[in-house]
């Protein structure tokens, strides 16, 4: 069954805030609007999206302000729609608390396809009463600390296990690289991003049926990591 929300939408272009209102119209989602940074702060205080989606490029600021605001009073999931493709500018974004990223143009499909990710994303989180992760033929029990694949022990060292519980904590949600070390290795390490190729390499031997072609760990290039069930 289909999930459905209220939505903000936060963008200058009228054609494209048209666009993004209609597509997810038709999955029944109940969608506001706003042109400003500034509107789009009254919008978010009086809706209380559970999914907001913000242009960076706004005529009055950054949406990356937007976002910084936000992230102060609300859990919502946030998705970037962006003409701006580099990598520093991604990262920006995810850093101030975005979930995701797309880049401008996308498809009706694509965006519905990130959506549906983000909201299963938040019903995981609010109805994680469950202390045990399953994804593929791999179960955590996160009370006992215990790894099974295929029901045999896995073993893990304490970073791989950390590693693998953070992102699997935020399914779906980008994790960029510095987030990852500071919550894993700690904040002396902030930049020390072969430390997560390398441990993240050998978990995926672990983990995966084919770690050359992940399923559950995958690779956002130059940006971080992303875990999917």
């Amino acid at each position: 069954m289909e999930l459905r929300a209220r939505m903000l939408v936060v963008e200058d272009e009228p054609d494209i805030r048209r666009f993004v209102r209609m597509t997810l119209e038709s999955q029944g989602h109940e969608v506001f609007e706003a042109a400003t940074l500034e509107r789009g702060l009254i919008e978010a205080g009086s809706r209380r999206p559970d999914l907001a989606i913000f242009d960076l490029g706004l005529p009055d600021g950054d949406g990356i302000d937007l976002i910084r605001n936000l992230r102060t009073w609300s859990s919502a999931a946030v998705i970037v729609l962006s003409a701006r493709s580099g990598e520093a500018d991604k990262i920006d974004a995810l850093d101030a608390g975005a979930d995701d990223y797309l880049v401008k143009p996308f498809g009706a499909g694509e965006l519905l396809a990130r959506v549906r990710a983000q909201l299963r994303r938040q019903s995981l989180t609010s109805s994680s009463a469950d202390t045990v992760l399953r994804f593929g033929t791999v179960t955590v029990d996160l009370v006992r600390r215990v790894v099974e694949r295929n029901g045999a022990p896995l073993r893990l060292t304490p970073i791989e296990y950390r590693l693998l519980t953070h992102l699997a904590s935020q399914p779906d949600r980008v994790i960029v690289h510095r987030q990852l070390l500071k919550a894993v290795w700690g904040p002396g390490h902030a930049e020390d991003t072969h430390y997560v190729r390398v441990h993240m390499a050998n978990l995926r031997k672990k983990v995966e049926d084919d770690p050359a072609r992940p399923r559950h760990l995958l690779t956002e290039a130059g940006i971080g990591y992303r875990f999917r069930l």
